[in-house]
């Protein structure tokens, strides 16, 4: 039985009703969409496959991507959900719905509170025509993905007095909160005990009682694969990541869509500079890719079943 790409809405709909959280993963090219719908698959999981606009614009088109990604959930009996990250124009989210993205993020959190109100209301009036659904933002994380750049200074805490009015006004399908966690490897300051701020999750809940909360910038940063990067040539100094177990408090919460991006590059760099050191007369990018393949796909089986609790979830 073939299952197309469905709706992020009906994943995150489960997803909150029992009380887990969704994997949401920045894909950036084939190996890794491959390694984390594998996983998925065998883990009984609904997955989320991110692609954000600046991996559109440098990396691969939509034209080559969707297709194979919707082959790929063609041939997994569990629901695959295909999202545009962090898009912040809206002829970005036009074109995505194009390309035939079931979910589409507007990232206008940088914006006063009005204007980013208005910014995702329009895309969310367009959206809704053709049954595509919208994750808004409110509150900013610091960090770089892609081209999103956001200076620790200038990053903020969602207020929780202003979510009620953002979603009822907007009408977007779930919101992305801002408790601390940042975008990238380099999250916190060496030294530092990382702490999301559970007390401002709890009143966002409070506020929308029932409604989809998302978490970006979740990556837990495994230190196995930094100290791989940086035993093979790379150099990571102080990469710090988001606690594991403050990712599972939250994925028992109103959190049901958790994104994680850096986790696989991590997991990708470091498995294929082992490889190349290691074996020095190796060239074809098979012999590198498979351990790198497989690195991933332990990494995402171990978040899907010891953190997220969605192992055995799919619909």
């Amino acid at each position: 039985k073939k299952i197309m790409l469905v709706s992020m809405k009906y994943i995150l709909k489960h997803a909150n009703e029992h009380n887990y959280a969704v994997m949401a993963v920045n894909s950036v090219n084939m190996e890794m969409a491959r390694a984390v719908i594998s996983a998925a698959a065998e883990k009984h999981s609904p997955i989320i496959i991110n692609i954000g606009v600046g991996q559109m614009q440098k990396l691969a088109h939509p034209s080559e991507m969707v297709p194979m990604i919707k082959e790929m959930a063609e041939n997994v009996d569990v629901p695959v959900a295909l999202n545009l990250d962090h898009g912040s124009k809206f002829e970005d989210e036009v074109a995505a719905m194009r390309w035939g993205f079931t979910s589409v993020m507007i990232d206008a959190s940088s914006k006063p509170f009005e204007e980013n109100i208005e910014i995702t209301k329009q895309v969310v009036d367009y959206a809704h025509k053709y049954g595509v659904v919208v994750e808004a933002e409110l509150g900013t994380l610091a960090g770089i993905e892609d081209d999103v750049v956001v200076a620790a200074e200038d990053s903020s805490y969602t207020r929780p007095e202003e979510v009620e009015e953002f979603v009822r006004r907007t009408g977007c399908d779930s919101l992305a909160i801002a408790i601390g966690t940042s975008h990238g490897a380099f999250k916190f300051k060496p030294g530092t005990k990382p702490q999301l701020r559970f007390d401002v999750l709890r009143e966002c809940e409070q506020k929308l009682p029932g409604f989809p909360i998302v978490l970006h910038g979740a990556s837990s940063v495994p230190q196995e694969y930094v100290h791989m990067i940086n035993a093979y040539g790379g150099a990571m100094k102080d990469a710090i990541g988001v606690p594991e177990d403050q990712l599972r408090e939250a994925a028992r919460s109103a959190v049901c869509k958790i994104n994680i991006d850096s986790d696989l590059r991590l997991a990708m760099t470091g498995s294929v500079r082992k490889h190349l050191v290691e074996c020095p007369a190796d060239f074809d990018p098979r012999q590198y890719l498979k351990p790198a393949r497989a690195n991933i796909k332990e990494l995402v089986r171990h978040k899907l079943v010891n953190v997220l609790g969605c192992s055995g979830k799919a619909l």
